[in-house]
């Protein structure tokens, strides 16, 4: 390999990975990167709104593929779960408010998935892939407004029921 090319690889490789160097995601205990987005209704969601509950916040790459879907559907499944213990659930990914509100009604989602279309929340979570999608990560943020837990790795097809088996420790009274 010529000099001339691993120049421009490692420029190249540079390029691509400054964006992820950049935008650290939220540490547990730090405040979460606020936001206000619409949502499949034209409902401007913002994280101040929020304030007093807990939240889960999902991103998930792309509306409508498999992954994403099953992810989607498994809140849906088991949204009564998450309003007993008194937790609010919001989707963020990058497509536009019409996409949010086709994906939303199709698959009757109960909850707001939010339009992310400038990638700017994406950003701020640290969550924005070299391809310009959000991976899939969650963050739980506390009454406060405080990271709480952060999934970097999730199983679209098991992680609602992870999130309320830890939400239900999270939650519970100090005794």
């Amino acid at each position: 390999m010529n000099a001339s090319l691993v120049s421009r690889l490692g420029a190249l490789f540079f390029a691509l990975a400054l964006p992820l160097i950049a935008a650290a995601e939220p540490t547990i205990g730090s405040v979460a990167p606020n936001f206000k987005l619409q949502d499949q209704h034209d409902a401007w969601i913002s994280l101040a709104d929020q304030r007093g509950k807990w939240l889960v916040v999902y991103f998930y790459p792309m509306d409508e593929t498999p992954g994403c879907t099953a992810e989607a559907c498994e809140f849906r499944d088991n949204i009564f779960a998450f309003r007993k213990l008194g937790v609010n659930v919001l989707g963020i990914s990058v497509q536009d408010v019409a996409s949010k509100k086709e994906f939303a009604a199709k698959h009757s989602l109960p909850f707001s998935v939010l339009a992310d279309a400038d990638k700017s929340v994406a950003k701020a979570y640290g969550v924005l892939s070299v391809l310009g999608y959000a991976k899939r990560e969650t963050f739980v943020i506390d009454p406060k407004g405080r990271i709480a837990k952060h999934y970097p790795d999730v199983d679209p097809k098991a992680h609602s029921k992870q999130l309320l088996a830890d939400l239900q420790a999270l939650i519970k009274p100090a005794g």
